[in-house]
């Protein structure tokens, strides 16, 4: 969905709401918009639906093993986007949460909007890849930000396990509405 200046909200999460259990973020992520500046200066904007949990006791989690080149962004500061390649064809948006140097973070797995319903998608969509990797999710004049939407009511939420992992799959982390 493209929004214009008017009504696009502006004010981003801050670092404070990101540090903080990966479960209790997730579940406060739905409801919240995840906004994207193109090149152009189109803002697009749709309602998170979908997430999942991933933790740092937590098997399916790319950190458990410990911090690599590739896991250091899930190690903080919370409020940063983690974005990696998958299937040799899609990139996976997720927020890094937690206090830092603690990894943990937060898939986002759906948009309320045509054609966003898997993270692929997403990051297709809304031109996001490699580059977004550590960017800052705090900053609204930044390419990539998520704001809390204010005269909404709170979304009935529902769990499940997450989709297409191997390890964990009893974990009831997947929240969605």
């Amino acid at each position: 969905m493209s929004m214009n200046e008017s009504t696009l909200n502006a004010n981003p999460l801050t670092e404070a709401f990101y540090s903080r259990s990966t479960i209790k973020v997730a579940r406060d992520l739905l409801g919240c918009h995840l906004n994207r500046r193109l090149a152009s200066g189109v803002i697009l904007g749709a309602e998170i639906t979908e997430v999942e949990a991933y933790t740092a006791d937590d098997p399916a989690c790319h950190a458990f093993k410990g911090k690599t080149k590739r896991t250091a962004v899930l190690f903080g500061p919370p409020g940063r986007a983690y974005v990696y390649f998958i299937y040799g064809m899609y990139y996976c948006l997720n927020v890094v949460t937690e206090p830092e140097g603690i990894p943990g973070a937060i898939l986002i797995r759906g948009l309320n909007g045509i054609g966003l319903d898997g993270p692929g998608k997403i990051c297709k969509q809304w031109q996001i890849d490699s580059n977004f990797n550590g960017l800052s999710l705090l900053d609204s004049d930044l390419s990539l930000w998520i704001s809390k939407q204010s005269n909404r009511k709170k979304p009935v939420i529902q769990t499940s396990t997450r989709i297409g992992i191997s390890r964990a799959q009893d974990k009831l982390w997947r929240f969605y509405t």
